[in-house]
């Protein structure tokens, strides 16, 4: 399918994102780096041989502010979770603000007062940045960019390409928290319930994982396309298949009720303080203890297993239903809720 323009659907985590990165900017500039399909890039230093981890992300979230965050605190989280994926040590982060003219002071250094109190949270500095503004009605108030940098240590290598049959999928916590409460908010829903964003910085929690299992093959940030197009990346990316039993996958009952009532498949749905990570199968337990003993991951479960992909066959992902059966998983096509970061 050749696309003529750009739609918000090519902003989604799923299929027509995968379109554009494919078809325009891998072949415009696919470097190695690129192709390893991370969420960070694993650069080398060639004087000595160190690796550094590098990724950057842009954030657009409306509303400004919600329950659980603001875009400030997604902006950090987001870039922290990205560079801590490779099992780097994330060291350094850069900032961009885009404003709007006529943008509240007020709300700005609200922001701001946010990413540096995650900034400390995390262990970061913001270490450099900078300020564009453009004429009213041409920015929706604010959007940032953050960049970040992180040290990788001798000898740890982790990377979707490593799942292996027989490992396990484990995820750190209850599903589609982040992307209800975007909609809520925006759409002035009231599901009679507390539900909050679960935006929050990770490292931590995957240094722990990584002491406890340090044969543990790949983390992945859950974020756009939610489980769903996380795993179809994986597997594609590792000639894999993967399964998942549903009753296993942790889901807060008033967010599976939301999904429920719109129309969404909850393993769709964004999450941002989130980890996906495929573990040797006789690491997973200890995996697991070490999540439940964290902050962030004392919702953490076992969900599923690597499996081989059949011959001549594309890798697919699918899930053990509650009666049973089993279905597809696949990538989210189109835009489900746009700019949920």
């Amino acid at each position: 399918m050749e696309d003529t323009t750009v739609l918000l659907g090519h902003g989604s985590g799923g299929t027509m994102m995968r379109r554009i990165i494919d078809n325009v900017f891998m072949q415009a500039y696919g470097t190695d780096e690129l192709h390893q399909g991370n969420d960070a890039a694993d650069l080398v230093i060639p004087q000595d041989g160190s690796r550094l981890a590098y990724s950057t992300d842009s954030f657009v979230v409306t509303p400004h502010f919600f329950p659980g965050g603001d875009i400030g605190h997604l902006a950090i989280c987001g870039t922290v979770n990205d560079v801590a994926t490779s099992g780097a040590r994330p060291a350094y982060l850069s900032c961009g603000f885009i404003l709007e003219e006529g943008f509240p002071m007020t709300d700005l250094k609200r922001i701001c007062a946010s990413m540096a109190k995650t900034a400390q949270e995390a262990g970061v500095h913001i270490a450099t940045g900078d300020t564009k503004v453009v004429n009213r009605g041409h920015g929706d108030g604010i959007y940032i960019n953050t960049s970040g940098i992180g040290f990788i240590p001798k000898d740890r290598h982790l990377g979707g390409q490593l799942c292996k049959p027989g490992d396990k999928i484990l995820v750190t916590g209850t599903l589609g928290d982040h992307g209800i409460t975007i909609m809520s908010c925006r759409e002035q829903l009231s599901f009679h319930a507390n539900i909050r964003s679960d935006a929050a910085p990770l490292n931590g929690l995957i240094e722990d994982v990584l002491q406890a299992a340090p044969g543990t093959r790949c983390f992945r940030d859950p974020t756009r396309g939610g489980l769903a197009s996380t795993l179809n990346e994986l597997s594609e990316q590792a000639g894999v298949n993967m399964s998942v039993q549903e009753e296993l996958i942790p889901v807060k009952p008033e967010v599976r009720g939301a999904c429920e009532m719109l129309g969404y498949d909850v393993l769709q749905v964004a999450n941002e303080g989130k980890m996906v990570s495929v573990v040797p199968a006789d690491q997973a337990d200890a995996a697991l203890r070490a999540m439940k003993n964290n902050t962030y991951g004392k919702d953490a479960a076992i969900i599923g297993e690597v499996e081989e992909k059949e011959a001549q066959r594309d890798s697919r992902v699918t899930v053990r239903t509650a009666i049973g059966s089993t279905r597809i998983l696949d990538m989210l096509v189109g835009e489900q809720l746009p700019r949920i970061c």
